[in-house]
């Protein structure tokens, strides 16, 4: 089931204008995906600072500064001697994981299926920015999606997407993909936090999931973000008598990993 989406922009319909990466972006970008893609596992030794210098043909400062941000968001140890490495992730597990709804719809034996209800270009508002690290001036794209188990609606899905650091969603229709499940495939993240809520329906939820005003429904906010900058804010919202929430974890181990050998 696939609806046609609205876009507009802060300015109509003037483009919205992207910049070339920078190269200290660009290296930043390939290192980071390297890393949160798992092509790079923990223990990863990193090329040396003269090695990515002559890949990208930059200065040493360059490649010196994106290496020191990986290490202060976490993903990189730094060693003077023996150089980078990969760090393992933090000793912390989610309770949630980030899942996709079609096939959380799919477990349930049901058909699965979502329509856009509209995408918007804009500016973050100012709510939005204090609840995250987007930019007055950047731009996100502010997308609305119905998810449907069989014929009934299933969850309201509420998000805005950073555009600086997915740039590509601007063009994205979203028919083939919903727009959490295209954002696992295409955008790294380093970190992600969950905020789950019992609540009463907005008027615009309770309109789009076909319950009365006010009616019960479970949220979940999702923000993450990608080294210190917001990838995505969402909110989902689930009729509150058809949906439960359940997590199993373990214990965490330690934190030791190999270094492979140079």
């Amino acid at each position: 089931m696939a609806g046609d989406a609205s876009t507009s922009g802060p300015q109509g319909d003037v483009a919205h204008v992207r910049r070339p990466l920078s190269l200290h972006q660009r290296i930043r970008r390939d290192i980071e995906g390297n890393i949160l893609s798992g092509r790079w596992p923990p223990g990863h030794r990193i090329p040396s600072e003269q090695a990515l210098t002559d890949t990208y043909g930059c200065s040493r400062m360059t490649v010196n500064k994106v290496l020191t941000e990986l290490a202060r968001a976490g993903l990189v140890l730094r060693r003077r001697k023996t150089g980078s490495v990969v760090m393992p992730q933090d000793g912390q597990s989610a309770i949630l994981e980030i899942y996709d709804i079609g096939e959380e719809v799919r477990a349930l034996n049901l058909a699965y299926c979502h329509r856009v209800l509209s995408r918007t270009v804009r500016r973050p508002s100012k709510s939005e920015q204090a609840l995250s690290t987007l930019p007055a001036r950047g731009k996100v794209l502010a997308v609305s999606v119905l998810h449907f188990a069989g014929e009934e609606p299933f969850c309201l899905e509420e998000r805005i997407i950073n555009l600086a650091i997915a740039p590509e969603a601007e063009a994205e229709a979203f028919e083939a993909l919903a727009p959490g499940q295209w954002l696992l495939k295409h955008v790294p993240w380093s970190a992600a936090e969950h905020r789950i809520s019992a609540d009463a329906a907005t008027a615009s939820a309770a309109a789009a999931l076909g319950l009365f005003r006010a009616a019960p429904v479970l949220v979940v906010e999702r923000q993450t973000w990608r080294l210190e900058e917001t990838v995505t804010r969402v909110r989902l919202t689930y009729p509150g008598s058809q949906h439960a929430l359940t997590a199993r974890f373990t214990p965490v181990q330690g934190r030791q990993f190999p270094i492979e050998p140079s």
